[in-house]
């Protein structure tokens, strides 16, 4: 049956990213032909403004509990982010964890290109120079290198997210990891998915050549109850009770230099997961069992409660305002149309925002070498 407070959710989500696309994010894109590396820092943190929302829901709203054990993050680094994938909401939900512990404005997911022609979320995506793959290496391979060295060349500080597993973690997918380990004599896992290696051995070896990467975090997610698999769940009003996150920190200079090394220490790590979620799932209560060497969260949990609350009255006033002024004046619904056909047209013109943020960017680059 469905919930009206499951309901409630994704629609301010789908209006505060919809409507900050056109009038927050809108204005800004001009920003982009002059300088993409001076564009790349504003939107990033305009976007990251819109990351807080999904947090102040979920917690101050619906009540969800976070819990984070381990090492953390040091503030500001650079860093790819492997994570298990139990559910196809995991992304979302790390932004409770990345709030408290580091800044929303570094993070970018590697995810799927459909997802890119969802309007609002999927403009605000590509917006945000998120990396998004079609599954075929030989294409996803040139635009990972480019979206990486364009990050290395600006200097911007980055935290990739990256889902090794591929996919979340359903019957289907356990059986299709049991059949791969079978025929690789590999150990078959409950509570986790054979990970693929091969991007995140290539994202790990292009940010290290490019000197972009100071530390890998392995995090571990768990949910001991209310385990929401899809957005449906969340229409539904199915909401986890708790969120609990076990991160990892391994330093640059402590990995592996070749990639067959790289792709042994990333299976290692699920190997480590595998055991360290049993752990937490047959535990009274549940919970992880390693404290880890604490690295202090980078915001007290009063910031990040004021943090929450601005987010809660900003954006349900942002939206308020948006729907308010449509109706009320014409200037405003003739440049909402306006920028609607452009958000629609210049993704089957360009392939998406991050691709003619990439152009731009080659064209500054080019014009600058000539000119030296």
């Amino acid at each position: 049956m469905l919930s009206v407070r499951g309901l409630c959710f994704l629609l301010t989500l789908f209006l505060g990213s919809f409507f900050g696309s056109i009038f927050m994010l809108g204005p800004v894109l001009p920003l982009m032909l002059l300088s993409p590396a001076w564009y790349r820092w504003l939107t990033d943190r305009i976007v990251a403004t819109w990351l807080t929302l999904p947090v102040a829901l979920l917690e101050l709203v619906f009540g969800v509990k976070v819990v984070i054990t381990g090492d953390g993050f040091v503030p500001g680094e650079r860093s790819v982010i492997i994570m298990n994938h139990r559910t196809r909401l995991d992304w979302m939900f790390l932004w409770c964890c990345l709030l408290r512990c580091s800044y929303l404005r570094l993070e970018k997911i590697c995810l799927k290109a459909a997802l890119k022609a969802v309007p609002g979320f999927g403009w605000a995506m590509q917006v945000a120079s998120f990396i998004f793959i079609r599954r075929r290496w030989e294409e996803d391979r040139a635009h990972m290198a480019n979206m990486l060295q364009y990050f290395c060349h600006i200097k911007e500080p980055l935290q990739l997210l990256l889902f090794p597993e591929g996919t979340d973690l359903t019957e289907n997918t356990r059986a299709r990891s049991d059949e791969f380990a079978e025929k690789n004599s590999l150990p078959k896992y409950e509570y986790v998915l054979h990970p693929r290696t091969t991007g995140f051995t290539f994202i790990v070896d292009t940010l290290q050549k490019g000197g972009h990467l100071d530390a890998v975090h392995d995090i571990t997610v768990a949910y001991p109850q209310n385990i929401p698999q899809t957005e449906q769940h969340l229409v539904l009003g199915l909401f986890p009770r708790e969120i609990h996150f076990h991160v990892q920190r391994f330093p640059a200079a402590s990995l592996p230099s070749s990639s067959e090394q790289l792709q042994s220490w990333c299976q290692e790590r699920w190997r480590e997961k595998e055991q360290r979620l049993r752990d937490f799932y047959r535990s009274e209560p549940r919970r992880f069992q390693e404290p880890g060497a604490r690295v202090p969260p980078c915001k007290s949990e009063r910031r990040v409660a004021l943090i929450k609350a601005a987010s809660l009255l900003y954006w349900s006033g942002f939206i308020t305002l948006s729907c308010a002024g449509l109706c009320l004046y014409t200037p405003l619904r003739l440049y909402f149309l306006l920028m609607l056909v452009f958000f629609l047209g210049q993704q089957r013109v360009t392939g998406g925002l991050e691709l003619l943020e990439l152009a731009c960017h080659r064209r500054w680059t080019g014009a600058s070498e000539k000119e030296h």
